[in-house]
């Protein structure tokens, strides 16, 4: 089974967010955070449809925790 990394958002008086450092532009969202995860496993399946097509990319591979950190985009952007 392939696991993404997801983090999750949350501001002031916003609803939950979903995203993935591996695959930018996907995200899942929803009132509660239950409600977001629940999205997750859907928002990718669905990016991962037409990706290619609208990319020209391969669908990215998930990256372990201890790459992300070595990114120094990643990094920065986690600051």
């Amino acid at each position: 089974m392939i696991h993404y990394i997801a983090l999750i958002h949350k501001e002031p008086n916003s609803i939950y967010g979903v995203s993935f450092p591996d695959v930018p532009g996907v995200i899942a969202a929803a009132e509660t955070l239950d409600g977001a995860l629940s999205e997750v496993a859907e928002a990718l399946a669905f990016a991962a449809e037409d990706w290619e097509t609208h990319s020209g990319t391969r669908f990215p591979a998930p990256r372990s925790l201890d790459a992300l950190h070595a990114d120094p985009q990643f990094s920065a952007r986690a600051q």
